[in-house]
Protein backbone atom coordinates (compact mmCIF):
# COMPACT_ATOMS: atom_id res chain seq x y z
CA UNK A 1 0.00 0.00 0.00
CA UNK A 2 1.50 3.54 -0.87
CA UNK A 3 0.27 7.16 -1.41
CA UNK A 4 2.05 10.41 -1.72
CA UNK A 5 2.33 11.42 1.85
CA UNK A 6 3.30 14.72 4.09
CA UNK A 7 6.43 15.00 5.61
CA UNK A 8 6.45 13.30 8.93
CA UNK A 9 9.27 13.55 11.90
CA UNK A 10 10.86 10.31 13.13
CA UNK A 11 9.64 7.73 10.55
CA UNK A 12 11.86 4.98 11.76
CA UNK A 13 15.53 3.16 12.02
CA UNK A 14 17.31 4.50 8.55
CA UNK A 15 18.04 1.18 6.29
CA UNK A 16 19.49 2.61 3.71
CA UNK A 17 19.85 4.41 0.31
CA UNK A 18 18.62 2.37 -2.37
CA UNK A 19 19.01 4.21 -5.76
CA UNK A 20 19.44 7.46 -3.52
CA UNK A 21 15.84 6.81 -1.59
CA UNK A 22 16.16 7.16 2.21
CA UNK A 23 14.29 3.84 3.65
CA UNK A 24 12.79 3.46 6.97
CA UNK A 25 11.60 1.17 9.01
CA UNK A 26 8.68 1.91 11.87
CA UNK A 27 9.05 0.33 15.12
CA UNK A 28 5.17 -1.28 13.88
CA UNK A 29 6.81 -3.38 11.37
CA UNK A 30 8.61 -5.40 14.27
CA UNK A 31 4.29 -6.09 15.17
CA UNK A 32 3.47 -7.15 12.15
CA UNK A 33 6.32 -8.89 11.43
CA UNK A 34 6.00 -11.17 15.51
CA UNK A 35 2.70 -11.33 13.86
CA UNK A 36 3.34 -12.65 10.80
CA UNK A 37 6.01 -15.25 12.29
CA UNK A 38 3.73 -16.29 14.87
CA UNK A 39 0.70 -17.18 12.35
CA UNK A 40 2.84 -18.60 9.70
CA UNK A 41 4.78 -20.76 11.95
CA UNK A 42 1.30 -22.97 11.90
CA UNK A 43 1.28 -23.47 8.26
CA UNK A 44 5.46 -23.95 7.85
CA UNK A 45 4.84 -27.21 10.67
CA UNK A 46 1.70 -28.12 8.85
CA UNK A 47 3.94 -28.12 5.58
CA UNK A 48 7.18 -29.00 6.81
CA UNK A 49 6.63 -31.66 9.57
CA UNK A 50 10.13 -32.66 10.27
CA UNK A 51 11.37 -29.40 10.97
CA UNK A 52 11.79 -28.59 14.59
CA UNK A 53 9.57 -25.67 16.81
CA UNK A 54 12.22 -23.65 16.49
CA UNK A 55 13.19 -24.12 12.95
CA UNK A 56 9.78 -23.72 12.05
CA UNK A 57 9.83 -19.77 13.56
CA UNK A 58 13.16 -19.14 11.80
CA UNK A 59 11.63 -20.03 8.80
CA UNK A 60 8.40 -18.19 9.68
CA UNK A 61 10.78 -14.91 10.51
CA UNK A 62 12.61 -15.29 7.12
CA UNK A 63 9.28 -15.31 5.53
CA UNK A 64 8.06 -11.72 7.39
CA UNK A 65 11.28 -9.91 6.27
CA UNK A 66 10.85 -11.10 2.62
CA UNK A 67 7.37 -10.25 2.30
CA UNK A 68 8.36 -6.63 3.67
CA UNK A 69 11.28 -6.56 0.70
CA UNK A 70 8.33 -7.28 -1.70
CA UNK A 71 7.07 -3.94 -0.09
CA UNK A 72 10.09 -1.89 -0.53
CA UNK A 73 10.73 -3.12 -3.90
CA UNK A 74 6.96 -2.73 -4.92
CA UNK A 75 7.53 1.36 -2.83
CA UNK A 76 10.62 1.54 -5.08
CA UNK A 77 9.24 0.81 -8.29
CA UNK A 78 7.16 3.92 -7.38
CA UNK A 79 9.45 6.30 -6.73
CA UNK A 80 11.78 5.46 -9.37
CA UNK A 81 9.02 6.53 -11.64
CA UNK A 82 8.27 9.82 -9.76
CA UNK A 83 11.99 10.60 -9.97
CA UNK A 84 12.30 9.86 -13.68
CA UNK A 85 9.55 12.41 -14.16
CA UNK A 86 11.47 15.12 -12.14
CA UNK A 87 10.00 14.66 -8.58
CA UNK A 88 11.13 14.75 -5.57
CA UNK A 89 11.55 11.99 -3.47
CA UNK A 90 11.98 12.38 0.45
CA UNK A 91 11.68 8.56 1.71
CA UNK A 92 10.15 5.31 1.94
CA UNK A 93 8.76 4.29 5.44
CA UNK A 94 8.05 0.42 5.89
CA UNK A 95 5.07 0.23 8.35
CA UNK A 96 2.67 -2.03 9.77
CA UNK A 97 -0.04 -2.32 7.25
CA UNK A 98 2.81 -1.95 3.90
CA UNK A 99 4.82 0.88 2.75
CA UNK A 100 4.86 4.71 2.32
CA UNK A 101 6.01 6.51 -0.51
CA UNK A 102 6.95 10.39 0.29
CA UNK A 103 6.68 11.57 -3.10
CA UNK A 104 6.96 15.76 -2.22
CA UNK A 105 5.17 16.40 -5.55
CA UNK A 106 2.08 15.89 -7.60
CA UNK A 107 2.67 14.44 -11.18
CA UNK A 108 2.25 17.47 -13.70
CA UNK A 109 -0.43 15.67 -16.01
CA UNK A 110 -2.79 12.59 -14.99
CA UNK A 111 -0.67 10.44 -18.08
CA UNK A 112 2.27 10.57 -15.10
CA UNK A 113 -0.15 10.44 -12.31
CA UNK A 114 -1.32 6.85 -13.45
CA UNK A 115 2.21 5.93 -14.36
CA UNK A 116 3.37 6.61 -11.12
CA UNK A 117 0.47 4.92 -9.25
CA UNK A 118 0.58 1.75 -11.42
CA UNK A 119 4.57 0.96 -11.43
CA UNK A 120 3.65 -0.64 -7.80
CA UNK A 121 0.99 -3.32 -8.44
CA UNK A 122 3.19 -3.88 -11.87
CA UNK A 123 6.21 -4.92 -9.70
CA UNK A 124 4.18 -6.56 -7.42
CA UNK A 125 2.41 -8.93 -9.89
CA UNK A 126 6.31 -9.57 -11.97
CA UNK A 127 7.36 -10.44 -8.71
CA UNK A 128 4.20 -13.19 -8.44
CA UNK A 129 4.62 -14.16 -11.94
CA UNK A 130 8.42 -15.00 -11.59
CA UNK A 131 7.67 -16.61 -7.95
CA UNK A 132 5.08 -18.78 -9.87
CA UNK A 133 7.60 -19.70 -12.10
CA UNK A 134 10.31 -20.32 -9.72
CA UNK A 135 7.55 -22.28 -7.73
CA UNK A 136 7.15 -25.08 -10.87
CA UNK A 137 10.93 -26.50 -10.48
CA UNK A 138 11.18 -26.31 -7.32
CA UNK A 139 10.80 -29.47 -4.72
CA UNK A 140 7.07 -28.54 -2.89
CA UNK A 141 7.88 -29.82 0.51
CA UNK A 142 11.52 -27.99 0.88
CA UNK A 143 12.03 -24.74 2.68
CA UNK A 144 12.53 -23.09 -0.21
CA UNK A 145 9.67 -24.47 -1.68
CA UNK A 146 7.28 -23.08 1.27
CA UNK A 147 9.05 -19.94 1.19
CA UNK A 148 8.70 -19.06 -2.67
CA UNK A 149 5.05 -20.45 -2.62
CA UNK A 150 4.30 -18.23 -0.17
CA UNK A 151 5.70 -15.40 -1.53
CA UNK A 152 4.69 -15.39 -4.92
CA UNK A 153 0.93 -15.68 -3.31
CA UNK A 154 1.27 -12.73 -1.30
CA UNK A 155 2.75 -10.43 -3.78
CA UNK A 156 -0.53 -11.54 -5.75
CA UNK A 157 -1.95 -10.32 -3.49
CA UNK A 158 -0.75 -7.29 -2.37
CA UNK A 159 -1.00 -6.24 -6.62
CA UNK A 160 -4.31 -7.29 -6.94
CA UNK A 161 -5.33 -5.55 -3.08
CA UNK A 162 -3.80 -2.30 -4.63
CA UNK A 163 -5.38 -2.47 -8.14
CA UNK A 164 -8.84 -1.79 -6.62
CA UNK A 165 -9.97 1.36 -7.72
CA UNK A 166 -10.09 3.62 -4.61
CA UNK A 167 -7.57 5.76 -2.57
CA UNK A 168 -5.73 5.89 -0.92
CA UNK A 169 -4.77 2.25 -3.15
CA UNK A 170 -2.70 2.59 -6.16
CA UNK A 171 -5.95 1.81 -8.08
CA UNK A 172 -7.60 4.81 -6.43
CA UNK A 173 -4.65 6.78 -7.78
CA UNK A 174 -5.28 5.10 -11.26
CA UNK A 175 -8.94 5.86 -10.89
CA UNK A 176 -8.05 9.73 -10.16
CA UNK A 177 -5.86 10.02 -13.24
CA UNK A 178 -8.61 8.84 -15.64
CA UNK A 179 -10.86 11.25 -13.90
CA UNK A 180 -8.60 13.87 -14.40
CA UNK A 181 -7.92 13.10 -17.69
CA UNK A 182 -11.73 12.84 -18.56
CA UNK A 183 -12.82 16.08 -16.79
CA UNK A 184 -9.60 18.33 -16.83
CA UNK A 185 -9.79 18.27 -12.90
CA UNK A 186 -7.10 16.35 -10.51
CA UNK A 187 -9.56 17.84 -7.72
CA UNK A 188 -12.47 15.88 -9.18
CA UNK A 189 -10.36 12.82 -9.84
CA UNK A 190 -9.68 13.00 -5.93
CA UNK A 191 -13.18 13.07 -4.85
CA UNK A 192 -14.11 10.44 -6.75
CA UNK A 193 -11.62 8.06 -5.84
CA UNK A 194 -11.71 8.55 -2.53
CA UNK A 195 -15.35 7.87 -2.57
CA UNK A 196 -15.33 5.05 -4.27
CA UNK A 197 -12.25 4.06 -1.38
CA UNK A 198 -14.79 4.68 1.49
CA UNK A 199 -17.07 2.53 -0.11
CA UNK A 200 -14.66 -0.03 -0.27
CA UNK A 201 -14.07 0.52 3.51
CA UNK A 202 -17.32 -0.52 4.21
CA UNK A 203 -17.58 -3.21 1.85
CA UNK A 204 -13.86 -4.90 3.08
CA UNK A 205 -16.43 -5.30 6.70
CA UNK A 206 -19.77 -5.96 5.49
CA UNK A 207 -18.97 -8.10 2.66
CA UNK A 208 -17.88 -11.02 4.91
CA UNK A 209 -20.07 -10.49 7.81
CA UNK A 210 -22.97 -10.90 5.25
CA UNK A 211 -21.87 -14.02 4.18
CA UNK A 212 -21.07 -15.40 7.23
CA UNK A 213 -24.63 -14.53 8.25
CA UNK A 214 -26.09 -16.27 4.96
CA UNK A 215 -24.87 -18.96 5.39
CA UNK A 216 -25.29 -19.07 9.13
CA UNK A 217 -21.52 -19.48 9.84
CA UNK A 218 -20.06 -17.26 13.07
CA UNK A 219 -17.05 -14.90 10.84
CA UNK A 220 -13.85 -16.06 11.66
CA UNK A 221 -12.33 -13.65 14.31
CA UNK A 222 -9.08 -13.05 12.58
CA UNK A 223 -10.63 -12.93 9.22
CA UNK A 224 -12.62 -10.31 10.98
CA UNK A 225 -10.15 -8.12 12.43
CA UNK A 226 -8.08 -7.83 9.20
CA UNK A 227 -10.82 -7.06 7.69
CA UNK A 228 -11.65 -3.88 10.54
CA UNK A 229 -7.99 -3.22 10.09
CA UNK A 230 -7.68 -2.71 6.25
CA UNK A 231 -11.29 -0.74 6.46
CA UNK A 232 -9.95 1.60 8.77
CA UNK A 233 -6.86 2.47 6.76
CA UNK A 234 -8.53 2.49 3.31
CA UNK A 235 -11.30 5.29 5.22
CA UNK A 236 -8.62 7.24 7.63
CA UNK A 237 -6.71 7.89 3.87
CA UNK A 238 -9.68 8.25 1.85
CA UNK A 239 -11.13 10.93 4.31
CA UNK A 240 -7.68 12.38 4.43
CA UNK A 241 -7.87 12.57 0.45
CA UNK A 242 -11.07 14.38 0.29
CA UNK A 243 -9.81 16.89 2.92
CA UNK A 244 -6.50 17.56 0.68
CA UNK A 245 -8.58 18.35 -2.05
CA UNK A 246 -10.75 20.48 -0.15
CA UNK A 247 -7.66 22.46 0.84
CA UNK A 248 -5.95 22.28 -2.62
CA UNK A 249 -9.78 24.09 -3.93
CA UNK A 250 -8.99 27.12 -1.29
CA UNK A 251 -5.41 27.77 -2.28
CA UNK A 252 -6.24 29.99 -5.40
CA UNK A 253 -7.95 32.46 -2.85
CA UNK A 254 -4.47 32.86 -0.86
CA UNK A 255 -3.34 36.26 -2.65
CA UNK A 256 -0.40 38.17 0.16
CA UNK A 257 -2.00 41.36 -1.26
CA UNK A 258 -5.61 40.53 -0.21
CA UNK A 259 -4.36 39.32 3.30
CA UNK A 260 -1.60 41.69 4.50
CA UNK A 261 -2.11 43.38 7.34
CA UNK A 262 -1.62 47.36 7.31
CA UNK A 263 1.78 47.90 9.29
CA UNK A 264 3.60 50.83 10.63
CA UNK A 265 6.84 51.69 11.34
CA UNK A 266 8.72 52.06 14.49
CA UNK A 267 12.10 52.01 15.94
CA UNK A 268 13.41 49.05 18.36
CA UNK A 269 13.94 51.71 21.27
CA UNK A 270 9.93 52.78 20.83
CA UNK A 271 8.03 51.29 24.19
CA UNK A 272 5.44 48.64 23.18
CA UNK A 273 3.04 50.99 24.62
CA UNK A 274 3.84 53.89 22.50
CA UNK A 275 3.98 51.31 19.37
CA UNK A 276 0.90 49.93 19.98
CA UNK A 277 -0.90 53.09 20.40
CA UNK A 278 0.34 54.22 16.99
CA UNK A 279 -0.65 51.11 15.59
CA UNK A 280 -4.33 51.64 16.64
CA UNK A 281 -4.57 55.18 15.78
CA UNK A 282 -3.29 54.33 12.06
CA UNK A 283 -5.54 51.31 11.97
CA UNK A 284 -3.03 49.13 11.32
CA UNK A 285 -2.71 45.65 12.40
CA UNK A 286 1.36 44.81 12.61
CA UNK A 287 4.37 47.09 13.17
CA UNK A 288 7.85 46.56 11.54
CA UNK A 289 11.17 47.30 13.26
CA UNK A 290 13.39 49.94 11.43
CA UNK A 291 16.32 51.12 11.55
CA UNK A 292 17.05 55.21 11.95
CA UNK A 293 17.58 55.18 8.19
CA UNK A 294 14.15 53.72 7.50
CA UNK A 295 15.30 50.32 6.68
CA UNK A 296 13.52 47.05 8.21
CA UNK A 297 15.32 44.90 10.59
CA UNK A 298 12.37 43.21 12.01
CA UNK A 299 8.66 42.54 12.94
CA UNK A 300 7.73 42.53 15.68
CA UNK A 301 5.84 39.20 16.65
CA UNK A 302 2.33 39.57 17.50
CA UNK A 303 1.90 36.42 20.09
CA UNK A 304 4.93 38.11 22.25
CA UNK A 305 3.12 41.07 22.32
CA UNK A 306 -0.68 39.58 23.49
CA UNK A 307 1.74 37.44 26.30
CA UNK A 308 2.75 40.36 27.39
CA UNK A 309 0.91 42.02 30.34
CA UNK A 310 -0.34 45.59 30.17
CA UNK A 311 1.48 46.83 32.92
CA UNK A 312 4.83 45.74 31.44
CA UNK A 313 4.26 47.24 27.81
CA UNK A 314 5.57 50.47 28.77
CA UNK A 315 8.87 49.18 29.79
CA UNK A 316 8.94 46.47 27.04
CA UNK A 317 10.60 47.90 23.97
CA UNK A 318 9.04 46.89 20.53
CA UNK A 319 12.42 45.68 19.23
CA UNK A 320 12.73 43.26 22.31
CA UNK A 321 9.96 41.72 21.09
CA UNK A 322 10.61 41.25 17.24
CA UNK A 323 12.02 38.88 15.29
CA UNK A 324 14.91 39.63 13.33
CA UNK A 325 14.03 39.97 9.18
CA UNK A 326 15.79 37.24 7.35
CA UNK A 327 15.99 37.28 3.97
CA UNK A 328 13.45 34.28 3.54
CA UNK A 329 10.77 36.00 5.79
CA UNK A 330 10.60 39.17 3.23
CA UNK A 331 7.87 37.95 0.79
CA UNK A 332 6.68 39.66 -2.71
CA UNK A 333 3.54 41.30 -2.24
CA UNK A 334 2.39 39.94 -5.48
CA UNK A 335 3.08 36.46 -4.40
CA UNK A 336 -0.79 33.92 -4.71
CA UNK A 337 -1.62 30.89 -4.41
CA UNK A 338 1.09 27.68 -4.50
CA UNK A 339 3.72 30.09 -4.95
CA UNK A 340 2.55 32.22 -1.88
CA UNK A 341 2.44 28.60 0.01
CA UNK A 342 5.71 27.10 -1.15
CA UNK A 343 7.24 30.56 -0.27
CA UNK A 344 5.86 30.08 3.38
CA UNK A 345 6.99 26.93 3.58
CA UNK A 346 10.43 27.42 3.28
CA UNK A 347 10.99 29.44 5.99
CA UNK A 348 8.08 28.59 8.68
CA UNK A 349 6.85 31.96 10.95
CA UNK A 350 4.38 33.93 12.56
CA UNK A 351 4.75 36.98 10.20
CA UNK A 352 6.15 37.73 6.72
CA UNK A 353 7.36 41.14 5.53
CA UNK A 354 5.90 41.75 2.10
CA UNK A 355 7.29 44.31 -0.02
CA UNK A 356 6.52 45.67 -3.55
CA UNK A 357 9.11 45.07 -6.68
CA UNK A 358 10.71 48.30 -5.77
CA UNK A 359 12.06 47.28 -2.08
CA UNK A 360 8.87 49.60 -0.62
CA UNK A 361 6.95 48.02 2.34
CA UNK A 362 3.44 46.55 1.75
CA UNK A 363 2.25 45.17 4.34
CA UNK A 364 2.63 42.25 6.98
CA UNK A 365 1.64 39.05 5.84
CA UNK A 366 0.39 36.67 8.90
CA UNK A 367 0.66 33.50 8.99
CA UNK A 368 -3.06 33.03 11.39
CA UNK A 369 -4.40 35.22 8.48
CA UNK A 370 -3.39 32.71 5.82
CA UNK A 371 -4.79 29.45 7.78
CA UNK A 372 -8.24 31.05 8.34
CA UNK A 373 -8.38 30.70 4.70
CA UNK A 374 -8.51 26.61 5.08
CA UNK A 375 -10.62 26.62 8.54
CA UNK A 376 -12.96 24.63 8.72
CA UNK A 377 -11.73 22.21 6.05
Amino acid sequence: MSSESPRRESPGLRMGRPFGIPVYVSPTWFIVAAFITYVFQRVVASWLPELSVPMTYLVSFVFAVLLYVSVLLHELAHCVVARMYGLPVRRITLYLLGGVSEIEREPETPGREFMVAFAGPLLSLGLAAVGFAVYQVVPPDTIAGVLIFQLWFANLIVGIFNLLPGLPLDGGRMLRAGVWKATGRPGAGTVVAAWVGRVLAVGLVVIPVGLALVTGQAPDVTNLVWSLVLASFIWFGATQALRGARVRARIPQVNARTLARRAIAVTGDVPLAEALRRAAEAQAGAMVVVDHEGRPTGIVNEVAVEATPEARRPWVTAGSLSRSLEPSLVLAADLEGESLIDAMRESPAGEYLLVERGGEIFGVLATSDVNKVFSGV
